[in-house]
């Protein structure tokens, strides 16, 4: 695209320039000749009027100051008498390289002034290349506006790509990048707000499964505790307890298959988690908000071990350490600092600011749902804890003045096609 911008722009300002300095060019070499021959057609009727003035003073004319008073002119004068006089002054210039004006008196004076065209031509070059140099730079500029051009509409093309496939791979969190046009911003709203869809789709479908799970497990233990009584306390015919018993093992296939299909989900998503390098996902999670934080007044850091690999989805940790950072941004205090380390069970990734940390009423249950001590929406640490878990891993609070969070993962050493995990 970039490439197509650039293009298409200096066609465009080619033709502009074409259109308007070639006119302009014939317009100024027309300007320069006429210019020219205005000039020896003044200084004709001036030469006129001094040969006038001084046959009336009868004083002769002297060659040497005309040519003085008229360089690089060659001046023919012809006065009418008995018999005629004729002056030349100067020296005449070649055939065909001349231009010339004449001018003449009622009393019989004739004058004729011709000059080199040579110079005329030269002067008309000058000012050719003049207008081609300009042009030249013009067309520079134009390529220069399309560079910057292109890069301002690219790149955030390429940042939506990129917030769009990583909305494809599962993190739903809005990205709220703006760019100052109004179609493309018009474009990252969407994309926001579908964000912001999706993510309230998953919360719910999670919520759905696991509130579905607990209302049906509870009815069915109850109904298999009912029958196992009818069964025991039964001493009407062997039909009773062989219906009883059917009810019995209906009921644990049914306790059964909610089993598998709870399984079943948590396998599928653990399944989407593959290694990854710990440091990329942390350095564009800082990297994203880096600027907020400076805008706070505060910073945020990166440090501990190096290099590290866990078993994760990059969508899901990036939300988990996002929500982290949103989180210390908005309720916590002072420099924040995201560290890493590693055992042999677990790769840890604290985040810690220097905020008054979490009172002792609202830590036991700061991951529940609509618990919040800031005036928050209460979401975002159980949205956050749960991704954790989606991914084989789990969130903690593991200090709470200041406060601590605690993110660990199950490590990960790929060799060959072979993936060795450490116990999760």
């Amino acid at each position: 695209m970039r490439r197509r911008l650039l293009s298409s722009t200096l066609v465009v300002a080619a033709i502009a320039v074409l259109l308007l300095g070639v006119p302009l060019g014939v317009v100024v070499s027309r300007l320069i000749v006429e210019d020219a021959n205005q000039q020896l057609r003044a200084e004709a009727t001036r030469l006129v009027g001094e040969v006038e003035y001084a046959r009336i003073q009868e004083t002769p004319l002297d060659p040497q100051q005309l040519e003085q008073k008229y360089p690089d002119r060659y001046i023919q004068i012809y006065v009418n008498g008995n018999p005629p006089t004729a002056t030349v002054v100067g020296t005449s210039p070649q055939s065909g390289h001349s231009m010339h004006e004449e001018a003449k008196s009622d009393s019989g004076i004739y004058v004729r002034v011709s000059r080199d065209k040579d110079q005329v031509e030269q002067d008309v070059r000058a000012r050719l290349l003049l207008i081609v140099a300009l042009a030249a730079a013009a067309l520079a500029v134009a390529v220069g506006l399309a560079i910057v051009q292109s890069r301002r509409l690219t790149l955030p093309l390429q940042d939506l790509a990129k917030i769009a496939d990583r909305l494809g791979s599962g993190d739903a969190r809005p990205s709220k990048h703006r760019y100052g046009i109004p179609e493309l911003d018009r474009v990252a709203e969407v994309l926001d707000r579908s964000a912001a869809r999706i993510s309230d789709l998953l919360t719910r479908e999670r919520e759905f499964a696991t509130d579905a799970s607990h209302q049906l497990r509870t009815p069915l233990t109850g109904l298999t505790m009912r029958l196992e009584e009818i069964v025991a306390a039964s001493d009407e015919p062997t039909v009773v307890r062989e219906e009883g018993e059917a009810a019995i093992v209906q009921a644990e296939r049914l306790t059964a298959v909610i089993d598998e299909l709870l399984a079943a989900a948590r396998r599928q998503r653990i399944a989407q988690a593959e290694p990854i390098s710990v440091d990329e996902v942390l350095v564009q999670q800082v990297t994203e908000w880096e600027p907020a934080f400076r805008r706070a007044g505060r910073s945020v850091s990166l440090g501990g071990t190096r290099g590290l690999k866990a078993l994760a989805t990059g969508g899901g940790l990036g939300q988990v350490v996002a929500s982290l950072l949103e989180n210390s941004i908005q309720h916590g205090g002072g420099d924040v600092s995201v560290s890493t380390s590693s055992s042999d069970n677990y790769i840890v990734i604290e985040v810690a600011d220097e905020g008054p940390g979490i009172s002792d009423e609202i830590a036991p249950k700061v991951f529940e749902r609509n618990v919040s001590g800031g005036g928050g929406t209460g979401l975002g640490l159980t949205l956050a804890r749960a991704l954790a878990a989606a991914d084989g891993g789990r969130l903690e609070l593991v200090r709470r003045r200041p406060a601590v969070f605690a993110i660990f993962l199950r490590p990960a050493e790929v060799t060959g096609r072979r993936v060795v995990t450490g116990p999760a």
